[in-house]
């Protein structure tokens, strides 16, 4: 089966769940989170909940841990901490609770990226996987990389991931 077929036989949306992790964003300032969401209802998906969380490694891995297990979502967006400050731990949360990584998530975005930014692209620890059969897209707080991933790799392909980890 082609991946055209695969796309073909997609849900037509995705339920997805946002989390913004980050120690000085709020409601009013989380310029990233709410892009995520403007561009997946564009898209047609169905935003299940968002939250903001500061980057405690323990706290960001046990919301991704329940928003998995609870059932209504077929994917989880989150944005920040992937970066290397002594702060940034999303990475490592993520990473331990995935079940399936999909390490051409992250080298895609940091090649889109690089022609961007150059070689501080590097530094970028975006990364995806599944954990049980819930997608998990981890990306950059930056609102410009957000945009970035998600026009080019989240809403091309969100439900053709979704249906394949759902088989």
């Amino acid at each position: 089966m082609s991946s055209q077929d695969h796309k073909a036989a997609a849900p037509p949306r995705a339920r997805v769940f946002v989390l913004t992790v980050s120690d000085t964003r709020t409601n009013a300032t989380d310029t990233s989170g709410a892009a995520i969401i403007e561009l997946l209802k564009a898209a047609g998906h169905h935003v299940t909940g968002t939250t903001i969380e500061k980057d405690e490694p323990v706290r960001v891995a046990e919301l991704v841990r329940q928003q998995a297990v609870i059932g209504d979502v077929d994917a989880i967006i989150t944005n920040g901490g992937t970066g290397l400050t002594s702060r940034d731990s999303t990475f490592e949360a993520i990473d331990a609770l995935l079940t399936k990584r999909l390490p051409g998530f992250g080298e895609l975005f940091r090649m889109l990226s690089y022609h961007d930014i150059g070689s501080a692209a590097m530094m970028s620890r975006a990364c995806a996987g599944t954990i049980g059969r819930v997608v998990v897209i981890s990306l950059p707080g930056s609102e410009k990389a957000v945009r970035l991933a998600m026009h080019k790799l989240v809403i091309p392909e969100l439900a053709h991931l979704v249906q394949q980890a759902t088989k």
